[in-house]
């Protein structure tokens, strides 16, 4: 009976046939549609777990280096990513321009700058790991490198200030050597109190890396905060000297000073307070440290670093020109006057020329050598007669040819020839 029913459940009629459906093929057709069913979840599933933008094969840690919901990471990795570029070239520009740079006082710097560079990079480097999820290494890196490369770009400035402050009163500055040597020394301190951080919560604690408060992260640089507000109050001194071609760059290490300030107040206020208040404080802490790491290089990049190289970069100027014009203080001759007028050979022959016609004009006239205004002995109380009491007449006058400046134009320039005597001969 069941035999029957179950053979009959298996044929199919058709126009009054009767057809036999076969058993495999319908059990085929239930395991694609099961197959189906169980595969839709879990693509689904995986779907939700992949963030927008990124590919199926990434870390989860590098989530928000591509993530299109949380698009806070892309814009700051690419303003980042964009100084970074920025201050390489700027290094291999002072580097190819280096054996061109004549100034011995823009020369000596050149190093602090290669030094601030340095520190500028890799404050755009370590904004990275702010976008990246927290481990304990990303953590460590945090903790340790901000505090440093903050206090590398803070002593190249003090010690920048320092170099145009004695450039403005003196007219030099400290060698380069000096210069270097103070900023790493300022740096050191940093290290140091770093180390001991990490040292003494993390190694000798047994605490994780990532466990500390955003106060003590806060603490932690307050040495940093020092050297800044003392470049701060050193760059108001570069204004104020006798060597005003200097000033220019005292204005721009202000200028840096200052806005370095204001970032530093603002992100410390969000990161202390404004975001608790908001409710987002686990949520807007790194972004908060990223962004402030991102605008403070690239306010050294914009306002100190671009500006310096470029004044380095520029050909030396003189620094007081003459003023032929400046009546106010009396000139002293630095040479003798006769070293100074140098007669010419023609000039003398000339005169030695003239000296001989001068002569013997006073021979045509009537006077021997010895007979000007002299009398002889039976002429007493007699009028003198004939030729010795006789006063040079016009030709000795006219004997002597000098000719006139408007002569001397109408002739071309050259001097003319004298005009011919009552003898027939030129007297010049």
């Amino acid at each position: 009976m069941w035999c029957r029913i179950s053979h009959l459940k298996n044929t199919k009629s058709v126009q009054g046939r009767t057809f036999l459906v076969p058993e495999r093929k319908m059990r085929t057709h239930q395991v694609l549609a099961l197959l189906l069913l169980v595969a839709i979840p879990s693509a689904a599933s995986e779907n939700s777990s992949t963030s927008r933008g990124c590919g199926l094969d990434l870390l989860p840690q590098y989530v928000s280096l591509c993530d299109l919901d949380a698009i806070w990471g892309i814009v700051v990795e690419a303003v980042a990513g964009a100084g970074a570029l920025i201050t390489l070239l700027l290094m291999l520009i002072l580097l190819v321009r280096l054996p061109f740079i004549k100034d011995v006082e823009k020369r000596r710097p050149v190093c602090l700058y290669f030094l601030f560079l340095l520190g500028t990079l890799g404050l755009f480097g370590l904004t990275f790991a702010f976008i990246i999820r927290m481990d304990e290494t990303i953590c460590s890196m945090r903790r340790f490198l901000w505090g440093v490369l903050f206090a590398l770009c803070f002593s190249c400035l003090l010690c920048q200030t320092w170099r145009i402050r004695r450039l403005v009163r003196q007219g030099t500055s400290p060698p380069g050597w000096q210069l270097v040597g103070l900023a790493l020394c300022l740096m050191l301190v940093q290290v140091i109190i770093a180390t001991e951080w990490l040292g003494l919560t993390v190694l000798r604690d047994s605490k994780p890396a990532c466990a500390y408060e955003p106060m003590d992260f806060v603490m932690a640089l307050i040495y940093d905060m020092v050297l800044l507000v003392v470049t701060l109050a050193q760059a108001f001194f570069t204004l104020c000297g006798k060597f005003l071609r200097w000033k220019l760059n005292g204005v721009f290490v202000l200028i840096t000073s200052f806005l370095s300030v204001l970032i530093w107040v603002t992100w410390i206020t969000m990161y202390l307070f404004g975001n608790a208040m908001i409710e987002h404080a686990d949520s807007w802490s790194d972004p908060t440290l990223a962004i402030a790491l991102a605008a403070n290089g690239w306010v050294f990049i914009v306002f100190h670093a671009i500006p310096e190289i470029h004044c380095t970069l520029l050909p030396p100027l003189q620094e007081n020109p003459p003023n032929y014009f400046d009546t106010s203080q009396p000139r002293m001759r630095e040479t003798a006057f006769e070293e100074d007028v140098h007669l010419s050979r023609t000039y003398m022959e000339n005169k030695a020329f003239s000296m001989d016609e001068h002569n013997a004009a006073l021979r045509t006239a009537g006077f021997s050598n010895g007979s000007l205004g002299k009398r002889s002995p039976g002429s007493l109380g007699k009028r003198p007669t004939g030729s010795l009491g006789k006063r040079p007449s016009a030709p000795f006058r006219s004997n002597v040819y000098q000719p006139t400046e408007m002569a001397v134009v109408l002739n071309g320039g050259t001097i003319p020839t004298a005009p011919p005597s009552h003898t027939g001969r030129h007297l010049w």
